[in-house]
């Protein structure tokens, strides 16, 4: 799959969605280490950009979209439309990070 026909949009410009395959996802539950709290801590202390914590959201983010991806290729899709991202905390310090979308098969307009 060609990461750049994953969209937000419902729509992807210059293409014809075939088929719907499906709603698509990858979930991911974090949690950031009793060291990694106490630095978080500290840098909080200071103000500014918490990069422990930024670090934790991008990993978890990042492996929520690789699964999605995953997923989709498993369904046969080339393509996703409609991405979000969505995070619930599950209790105190532990968050779950999904990746959704709808998988498609899109093929180019001809021109």
């Amino acid at each position: 799959m060609d990461t750049s026909l994953i969209t937000t949009s419902n729509t992807l410009e210059g293409y014809k969605v075939t088929k719907y395959l499906g709603v698509v996802r990858g979930i991911t539950v974090r949690s950031r280490s009793v060291l990694g709290n106490m630095a978080g801590g500290f840098q909080s202390l200071f103000g500014g950009r918490l990069s422990v914590y930024v670090e934790l959201c991008e990993n978890a983010r990042e492996e929520a979209y690789q699964l999605l991806v995953q997923h989709a290729r498993v369904m046969g899709a080339n393509a996703i439309i409609n991405m979000r991202y969505d995070a619930n905390e599950i209790m105190q310090g532990i968050t779950e990070v999904l990746a959704y979308g709808t998988a498609v098969i899109v093929e180019k307009n001809a021109e």
